[in-house]
């Protein structure tokens, strides 16, 4: 929820042209779909669940990630204004990315365990 609400306060001081506002508007919504989506994943009913939720949370902080470049690239925002953004949206994406990786792999065995019990 902070990147949600950082991003949110970022660009509530920014001059955004009606051009751009699409653009705007997809990082706000990447970001709080990180939010909300993490949310579900803590809610998750299984493994393969969180598995799901998680990857999606993934996704959408690097689409976050991405907007935000796209951003500075086009001088909607400046470097120093998005730094800790910046910063904040890179450790996610290796946090969500390790977690990910760490469930698909315990899934993965819990396939194959299953299978296991089903073949005998």
């Amino acid at each position: 929820m902070k990147l949600a609400v950082g991003i949110r306060n970022l660009l509530l001081s920014a001059r955004v042209s009606a051009l751009d506002r699409p653009i705007v508007n997809q990082l706000i919504r990447s970001s709080s779909s990180v939010a909300a989506n993490y949310r579900a994943a803590t809610c998750a009913r299984s493994d393969a669940e969180f598995l799901s939720k998680i990857s999606i949370v993934l996704e959408e902080s690097d689409e976050s990630r991405f907007w935000l470049e796209y951003l500075l690239k086009i001088n909607v925002l400046r470097e120093s204004d998005t730094a800790g953004l910046q910063k904040e949206i890179d450790e996610l994406v290796r946090i969500f990315s390790s977690i990910r990786k760490k469930m698909k792999e315990k899934v993965e065995r819990r396939g194959e365990e299953n299978m296991g019990d089903f073949l005998r």
